[in-house]
């Protein structure tokens, strides 16, 4: 329910959001048979401003306001911002690293599958593949922007094969569904691999192939080089490991097999 603060008009500067039964919710999928591990609560509660609101109903909230004229300005890009967004993601890791980026929908629960991997050294989550330099959350969830949720993985390929990682990722969610992961729905939520390296790109090739024989229905993951990474702002990384919306801490401990709870 939308509701103005003194005034009978949407005005973007004092909208509230209220949301008397909001199930907030996060899915996580296995490869095949009914989606498992999901995790609901409901509320009843008057919500914090969007940048903190739950993912699924902020995305809802954003893209409807962005369609009756209060999207976010700085989603109109330039020929500038587009060259530098599409650039290649031109960071370098660690001595004896590399990068991987993978999408699968909401990058809080992502990221937490890769942080328990063990090789694994670092995780980031952010935003990349879109048209806009520097975007923000709310930026991105305009649905204007092209931009994907992604986790990029600092990992040791002694130690964490990238077809390991590949492994992590196809079990992490459902492949089938364009721009949608359960209640997420856009194209920020699209599922995809961004490769460095050509021995990448032909291991993502392979790997969707073999997927591909186990399923009934057609993968929809996209593969291509990785482009510039922009992280999301701090209050999403390691949302899940640092308790997210309710405290509800969860491991990141290497081997933890514990199922994981996507909440906002």
């Amino acid at each position: 329910m939308l509701k103005t603060v003194a005034s009978s008009t949407i005005n973007a500067t004092t909208t509230l959001i209220t949301c008397p039964n909001v199930n907030l919710h996060c899915s996580s999928y296995p490869l095949s048979g009914p989606f498992l591990n999901r995790f609901t609560k409901s509320t009843k509660q008057t919500l914090r401003p969007l940048r903190t609101l739950s993912k699924p109903f902020a995305t809802t909230t954003m893209n409807i306001l962005n369609k009756l004229g209060f999207g976010s300005p700085r989603a109109q890009q330039s020929s500038a911002d587009a060259s530098i967004a599409q650039g290649p993601d031109d960071d370098v890791p660690a001595p004896g690293q590399e990068f991987a980026q993978f999408g699968a929908g909401c990058f809080w629960g992502v990221e937490l599958a890769f942080q328990r991997v063990a090789g694994v050294k670092k995780t980031e989550v952010g935003y990349t593949q879109g048209f806009l330099h520097n975007p923000s959350y709310e930026d991105v969830c305009s649905g204007t922007t092209n931009h994907s949720e992604v986790v990029r993985v600092h990992y040791d390929p002694k130690e964490c094969s990238f077809d390991t990682l590949l492994d992590v990722f196809w079990a992490r969610h459902d492949p089938t569904t364009l721009n949608r992961q359960g209640n997420d729905v856009g194209t920020q939520y699209r599922s995809g691999i961004y490769f460095y390296t050509p021995e990448q790109e032909n291991a993502a090739k392979e790997s969707l192939e073999r997927q591909q024989k186990l399923l009934n229905r057609k993968i929809v993951t996209e593969i291509l080089p990785a482009k510039k990474f922009y992280r999301a702002e701090e209050y999403h990384q390691q949302y899940l490991e640092k308790g997210g919306r309710f405290g509800f801490k969860q491991s990141s401990s290497k081997g933890c097999n514990d199922p994981i709870r996507c909440y906002g």
